[in-house]
């Protein structure tokens, strides 16, 4: 992945492309803070400080998650829709999540309200980047029905609490983040991480419980391959 002997750079930045995109992928790959992927690439040899870290992530994070989404295969035609609250600055906003039936994240929103208009505003967002699903798996909030049969009437809808839980196991990874950061800062903050974060998960995250240990290493192989591609092509 960090590939020293690799010199090319962005025009404007110090380092290598490599060190840039190693510091991105560490990052948003593991549970580290800022000063966890410092201490990585100190240890590689590259004296780098977590502001500038902080810098590449803000920066270069949004160029690698556009990416993800341009090259991925088209979802599965049944998709699991779930909203969960997060505290910022302590106020409760609601974090709206999109999860197909492989597993993979669709789209995320933040919002501050949890109703009619906020699902609304969430399924148009989501059917406007993906199309319309087959099926629409939610909790039993009816403001989901409602908001669905304004835009897509013909798409069935299951409510069930039972039958969500691969959405809500997405939440899972947020709450990890959220408490290595401190809460997230703002809603524009939590916007711009967990909608890089959750491209770069379906990129490096395959379910493993359902691979082989070599197909696992394949698919592993075939992301490394992928994001090494991407750094080559990151702009300032």
């Amino acid at each position: 992945m960090l590939n020293i002997e690799d010199l090319s750079r962005i025009k404007g930045f110090r380092f290598p492309r490599s060190v840039i995109g190693y510091a991105v992928w560490a990052y948003h790959r593991f549970a580290l803070s800022l000063r966890d992927v410092e201490d990585l690439l100190a240890e590689r040899g590259v004296s780098v400080s977590y502001e500038t870290i902080r810098d590449w992530v803000n920066r270069f994070g949004h160029q690698y998650a556009a990416k993800i989404r341009r090259d991925r295969s088209a979802p599965a035609d049944k998709w699991h829709l779930d909203e969960v609250v997060i505290r910022i600055k302590g106020r409760s906003h609601w974090l709206w999540r999109a999860v197909d039936a492989k597993g993979d994240v669709l789209e995320i929103l933040i919002q501050s309200r949890r109703n009619k208009a906020a699902a609304l505003r969430f399924l148009r967002k989501l059917m406007k980047r993906w199309g319309q699903p087959r099926v629409l798996v939610t909790d039993k909030l009816r403001s989901y029905g409602a908001a669905k049969e304004q835009i897509a009437p013909g798409v069935e809808h299951r409510q069930h609490k039972g039958l969500n839980n691969r959405s809500e196991a997405s939440h899972r990874h947020t709450r990890r983040r959220e408490k290595i950061m401190g809460r997230f800062k703002s809603p524009r903050q939590a916007q711009r991480f967990l909608s890089v974060h959750d491209q770069i998960a379906n990129l490096f995250r395959p379910k493993r419980h359902r691979l082989s240990a070599r197909s696992y290493r394949h698919a592993r192989t075939d992301a490394f391959g992928l994001w090494a591609g991407y750094a080559a092509k990151l702009t300032a």
